[in-house]
């Protein structure tokens, strides 16, 4: 136990069992050990009273013939065969006693193997105070004497209106019940020694289909649900559907073939989705195509236009231009979505960096652009042309949505086996209703993280950045608060991904 804050004592408490099997094996241990100790202690207290039943029989039989012979000073060499002095005739361990008021006159307890010597009981004042006591009521009580034990005593009134004792040993019942007692708890340990464990085992025996369950649950909890095909493992096998642990089973297995219908019907509808999407984007690519080179055409007519037309030519070239980036972007998604293979050759990691970060200095020269990269080349295997669109990205997006004057920092470096490369700035940061959801299709939040930026893009750019990362095999990750976000790619320096 310890002691709290307020002085108040708390009692440690057990452990207790977590799972069911546990708790079902230590309940029946339980139960069987308070049935075993309900047993016992009514076995022990029927024997305890049985005995000393016995025990006052024996001393009303006896009567008190002993103690009377102490109320005339008879001895059995005076008086061999005398009804009442024959010491002879009396168990080893008899006491006797004669009380005149509040005083024990005489006091004498039968010897084994030697009846001759004095019988002479030591009593001291306490154990006189606890003769006295006894009640004359003809029945037996159990006292206990200094120098002699545990008694049980009959008083009865003499023929001179004495109180004489008899008294016989409780030692012999004691013996029998502690033996008894022992005896018991040798049988009911074992007892319950064996029934734990044939109790754990036939426990374990019955739930082995509610662990098959909990197997296969586990199974499909690691399991990658999020997209793509999914193929659930084999059905729990089923048991008695009449016991608890076969309906689980049953009900556990309908879920799963709820839950690969609804997946396979997501995965058709997924397929179709990038199907169409790489479909309109590829014969998308042609007519914006079209439309963006007549409008450029226009624009170089050397005969007079009208402002307003040059302006509207200007408008069409602009956003052809930005639509083509687009269905670009959207093309690469499916295509990436579809698992087509990349490009798999040696890719110097810091001449991209180098150059990635030269063209946005010359995008924006209005930020202040750093890098911090190793001494070392950092090389890794993919598609050159991809990681490249995956730097310029993250620069684009620390350039367009954070204010003039903020400081950006790419950085590379090796961790084992794993080259990590860094976008950092020192902007207002990303906020947090669309934290979770900024490497989506078309999130945007050009607005949120720099003000008087009106324009941006379809929200594609981090998305392409976490699916080129994760095609090559690699993570992308977000740290952001106010004053500092960094976008994190990690990439092994090793074959690429088959995925």
């Amino acid at each position: 136990m310890r002691a709290g804050p307020a002085g108040v004592r708390r009692v440690r408490r057990l452990p207790r069992p977590r799972t069911l099997r546990a708790r079902l094996t230590a309940g029946l241990v339980v139960l069987l050990a308070l049935s075993c100790a309900a047993v016992g202690v009514a076995a022990v207290v029927e024997l305890d009273g049985f005995l000393t039943g016995r025990l006052d029989q024996q001393l009303r039989e006896t009567g008190p013939r002993f103690p009377a012979s102490l109320e005339h000073g008879v001895r059995p060499s005076d008086h061999d065969g005398d009804e009442h002095g024959d010491t002879r005739k009396q168990p080893a361990g008899t006491f006797g006693a004669r009380l005149v008021g509040d005083t024990v006159t005489q006091a004498a307890v039968v010897r084994p193997g030697d009846q001759s010597t004095d019988l002479t009981a030591p009593l001291s004042a306490r154990d006189v105070r606890t003769l006295t006591a006894v009640r004359t009521d003809g029945r037996g009580h159990s006292v206990h004497l200094s120098a002699l034990g545990g008694y049980r005593v009959m008083a009865t009134t003499g023929r001179d209106g004495d109180v004489l004792l008899t008294g016989l040993p409780l030692e012999p019942v004691q013996a029998t019940v502690h033996r008894l007692e022992l005896v018991a708890a040798v049988v009911f340990g074992a007892a319950l020694a064996v029934t734990g464990v044939a109790g754990a085992l036939w426990v374990r025996w019955s739930l082995r289909p509610l662990s098959r369950v909990a197997d296969t649950a586990a199974r499909v909890s690691e399991l990658p649900l999020a997209d793509g095909e999914v193929a659930l493992p084999p059905r729990a096998p089923e048991s008695d559907p009449r016991s608890e642990v076969g309906r689980v089973a049953t009900a556990f297995n309908r879920m799963l073939g709820h839950v690969e219908d609804a997946l396979t019907k997501r995965h058709a509808v997924e397929e179709r989705l990038r199907g169409f999407a790489a479909d309109a984007s590829h014969e998308l690519r042609t007519p914006v195509a079209s439309v963006r080179g007549h409008a450029e055409l226009a624009l170089l007519n050397p005969g007079p236009v009208p402002p307003e037309v040059h302006r509207a030519l200007e408008r069409i070239a602009a956003e052809s231009a930005r639509m083509g980036e687009m269905v670009d972007d959207l093309l690469l998604l499916a295509r990436l979505d579809a698992g087509r293979p990349l490009e798999r050759r040696p890719v110097d990691l810091t001449r991209l960096v180098l150059d990635a970060v030269t063209d946005a200095r010359a995008a924006g020269p209005g930020h202040r652009w750093t890098m911090e990269l190793p001494e070392e080349p950092v090389t890794v295997v993919g598609d050159t042309h991809r990681l490249q669109q995956v730097l310029a990205n993250l620069l684009a997006n620390a350039r367009l949505h954070t204010p003039a004057g903020t400081a950006v920092v790419a950085t590379l470096e090796t961790e084992g086996t794993t080259a990590v490369l860094g976008v950092h700035d020192d902007g207002p940061g990303v906020p947090d209703d669309i934290r979770s959801g900024v490497f989506e299709r078309f999130t945007r939040a050009d607005h949120r993280r720099r003000p008087d930026h009106h324009g941006g893009g379809a929200g594609l750019g981090l998305a392409i950045v976490a699916a080129v990362t994760e095609a090559h095999g690699g993570t992308v990750g977000l740290d952001t608060r106010p004053g500092a976000t960094t976008f994190t790619v990690r990439l092994p320096v090793g074959a690429l991904s088959s995925a």
